[in-house]
């Protein structure tokens, strides 16, 4: 901050113009640029200096040029020879900064001297006049600046370290799904805090507790996503998205959001600290897992601990590159271990990659298998049959939304899990049915009922022998079926459910008229 503090030149011609920088680092120094103010005005007093402009940086660091506004600018005012003034006065060195390289803060007193404007240090007992005296004292009047960050620094730190090993919070927000719990020095509770409150008493602490049920059952659900579903980040983040959920900060999710949610300790409640560091305002970096300051169980946790670890397992299989010559390799050397290969088999292996991995490297497991030359005893077609059912299952959607809109209904689809509503009365959810052939020639349908998304209306698309091509589709409502939501079907069903039938899409052309189906 600048301001103009004269009235043009003083009448007296013995008074030299000077302009003063007043610096603090923290707000808990109120009145600390007012007390340099005093003594830099006793100063000009006593030398004849008229101080005609002030340069302020109210509640900055010295470890640095940048976010030091006022020195910015005094610093152009003094190279675009805009400085109407002869004088810098400032209160001591270490008001001038405590930069880590001495040669900095002398480098900037340099600019000004060459510029013809001298820089006095008001409350020093040496003279800035450029002796061999003075120029020692100085000189280790900034390394003992700098050096006195770098002690406070390593005080902070460690009192900080100290306070995580007993399970209390050191800054930062509580994050989605938690919340910052005010407690006394015995760990008593006082209260919630809301984002951007602090404590107002240096005995207080902060601990983290589990935020509203709905959140917390939404952190649940993404580690669910993540690793029974296997979603992605931004398949879950398109998910949360659509379902109008926002972050914490009140913000759509993004890739990096639920990444962060996934990989943060403090969701099975352990407290972590050092994991980044940004000391002395240097370059920020990240740390190694061995310097990081942890104390397990120091809140309650959200979420299960098999959940997390599961989790981060799926993230360091992710990380790791293999080549096909290398994943076929470990393949072949688990095939002659156990004498027979399945995705369950592979994904026990502690460090293997995932069945998941050869899938997306090779299209699908069974070709992985052929490629070492393993011949499962097991009939294993049934799952390219499922992979082909999968690809087809967009376009099915797509092909029912067309017909209810055509016949005059509205529907909004969710991207992320391909649910519908219409006309802003029910949900639906399209699956595609695979038929099956029994040892005896018959063929049979078994329908899964979605316990997740819960569709008020399933449309049940039921495949063709050979499962190239629809058969038939079913309009079912929601059944509460315990704990097997399913529904087995033959060739003929009786009238009964041949009642929920219909040959082709066309069929469903007053589907958006009969909501009365979710009572039947």
């Amino acid at each position: 901050m600048e301001r103009a503090t004269g009235q043009g030149r003083s009448d007296s011609p013995e008074l030299v113009r000077a302009a003063q920088y007043v610096r603090m680092s923290t707000e808990h120094q109120k009145y600390s640029t007012e007390n340099q103010a005093d003594a830099i005005t006793a100063y000009a007093a006593r030398r004849g200096f008229e101080v005609v402009r002030t340069y302020e940086d109210s509640g900055k660091s010295g470890l640095r040029l940048d976010g030091r506004v006022a020195l910015q600018a005094l610093i152009e005012d003094v190279r675009a020879g805009r400085a109407d003034y002869d004088v810098i006065l400032v209160y001591d060195v270490s008001r001038w900064g405590r930069f880590q390289d001495a040669d900095e803060s002398a480098y900037y007193e340099f600019i000004c001297r060459e510029a013809g404007i001298a820089v006095h240090y008001c409350a020093e007992q040496f003279e800035n006049d450029g002796s061999l005296s003075a120029t020692i004292i100085k000189s280790m009047k900034r390394a003992m600046a700098g050096e006195y960050s770098r002690e406070l620094s390593a005080k902070v730190f460690a009192g900080q370290c100290r306070l995580i090993s007993l399970g209390f919070r050191q800054g930062g927000p509580a994050g989605f799904g938690l919340r910052r719990q005010l407690v006394d020095e015995s760990r008593n509770p006082k209260g919630e805090l809301s984002r951007g409150e602090q404590k107002s008493l240096q005995t207080d602490r902060v601990i983290l507790t589990p935020g509203p049920p709905e959140e917390v059952e939404i952190v649940r659900s993404l580690y669910r996503m993540f690793v029974l579903q296997r979603r992605s980040e931004g398949e879950i983040a398109t998910f949360l998205n659509q379902e109008g959920v926002l972050t914490d900060l009140g913000r759509p999710w993004t890739r990096a959001t639920v990444h962060q949610i996934l990989t943060n300790e403090k969701y099975i409640g352990n407290n972590v600290y050092n994991r980044r560091s940004f000391k002395l305002k240097a370059r920020r970096v990240t740390n190694a897992p061995e310097t990081w300051v942890r104390k397990e169980a120091a809140f309650a946790g959200i979420v299960e601990t098999d959940f997390f670890e599961a989790a981060q397992r799926i993230i360091q299989e992710r990380s790791i590159r293999y080549t096909d010559d290398e994943l076929l390799s470990q393949l072949s050397a688990l095939l002659q271990q156990k004498g027979w290969l399945s995705g369950l088999v592979i994904d026990e292996v502690e460090d293997m990659p995932s069945s998941s991995t050869f899938r997306s490297r090779f299209g699908s497991l069974v070709r992985a298998y052929q490629l070492i030359g393993y011949s499962p005893a097991r009939d294993f077609r049934y799952i390219e049959t499922n992979r082909a059912l999968r690809a087809m299952h967009p376009g099915i959607v797509t092909d029912v939304v067309t017909t209810i809109s055509e016949s005059g209904g509205a529907v909004v689809r969710r991207e992320a899990s391909d649910l519908l509503t219409i006309n802003e009365e029910f949900s639906a959810s399209v699956i595609i049915v695979r038929c099956q052939e029994t040892a005896a020639g018959s063929l049979r349908w078994k329908i899964r009922l979605d316990q997740g998304l819960r569709p008020d209306i399933t449309i049940a698309v039921r495949m063709a022998e050979g499962n190239a091509e629809a058969r038939d589709y079913y309009l079912l409502p929601w059944i509460e079926s315990g704990s097997d939501p399913s529904i087995r079907l033959a060739v003929d069903n009786g009238a009964v459910l041949d009642a929920f039938r219909f040959d082709t899409l066309d069929g469903f052309y007053d589907l958006t008229r009969r909501t009365e189906l979710r009572a039947a």
